[in-house]
């Protein structure tokens, strides 16, 4: 008898241990409009030379070809929901796996809504929004559940049992263009994130990205002084430079290879902030 709870003790602890949080499984919510949702073109280099063992997303919505909502899937794009683009979020997570120690596995969780204004994401009012929002975005609102922020945390927390989440990436200010609020609006959400997932500000920094630069004649150049100050509302964030960042023929969205280099510069951004320093190209 002994012998036998002996064994199912063991046998307890095997399984809880299993099923443990990996501290080297680190995760990265992101969030934002069309360019994190992903507009830019997937071309076929886009989709080989993943690390399958070490490059996860975690499906936000249910799509065909066995990918269903809750499950982790190696990060082949489309990222967001199902027939999206390319996003920064997809070459961030491949530049910190090709710089990071191999043990180190790469998660992403991505909830965004195309055209969107940052009040979309915010919990308490986000209703009032989308109240008087086109049927388009209602409908890709209504693919998370409604709530887009909703959904944003119940991802985070189911990644929670498997990893660490280790940062925040946003893209969004287009549609709040000269909007002096904006800061302000996404320290709301982003401190909303903090308590409801149990976060440390200092131990999970926000990447927020520029949009379209005015050397690119973006249309809502103008929004990148205002994204430009978003550290002194949140201390622990950091801007990422789109300068140079190629774009579509709307000057809005950017090109399959502007974002390829934004998303890059995420993921180096995010390796200085984990201590290291990427490798030479």
């Amino acid at each position: 008898m002994k012998f036998k709870i002996l064994a199912a003790a063991c046998f307890a602890l095997f399984t809880l241990k299993g099923f443990s949080q990996d501290k080297k499984f680190y995760i990265f919510i992101c969030f934002g409009q069309s360019n994190m949702e992903g507009n830019a073109r997937i071309q076929a280099q886009d989709s080989i030379g993943i690390d399958s063992s070490r490059f996860k997303v975690l499906q936000a919505v249910d799509c065909g070809e066995g990918r269903l909502k809750d499950n982790w899937y190696t990060a082949i794009p489309p990222l967001a929901r199902c027939k999206t683009g390319l996003t920064p979020a997809d070459y961030f997570g491949r530049t910190l796996v090709a710089n990071l120690p191999k043990n180190i596995r790469i998660g992403v969780i991505n909830v965004s809504v195309a055209g969107a204004k940052i009040e979309v994401f915010e919990k308490d009012s986000y209703q009032t929004y989308l109240s008087t929002a086109p049927v388009w975005m209602k409908n890709i609102a209504a693919e998370y559940g409604g709530s887009p922020y909703d959904r944003l945390v119940a991802l985070a927390k189911l990644a929670q049992k498997s990893g660490v989440i280790k940062g925040v990436l946003l893209h969004q200010g287009e549609s709040n263009t000269n909007d002096t609020l904006w800061t302000k609006k996404v320290k709301g959400v982003y401190d909303n994130l903090m308590k409801d997932l149990n976060l440390k500000p200092r131990k999970v920094p926000l990447l927020a990205g520029e949009v379209v630069n005015a050397d690119q004649g973006g249309i809502c150049a103008s929004m990148n002084k205002i994204i430009a100050t978003l550290p002194q509302t949140i201390p622990n964030s950091y801007v990422i430079s789109s300068a140079g960042c190629t774009c579509s023929r709307d000057h809005l969205h950017f090109s399959t290879e502007g974002c390829r280099v934004l998303g890059t510069r995420y993921g180096e951004t995010m390796l200085s902030l984990l201590g290291y320093k990427a490798k030479e190209n």
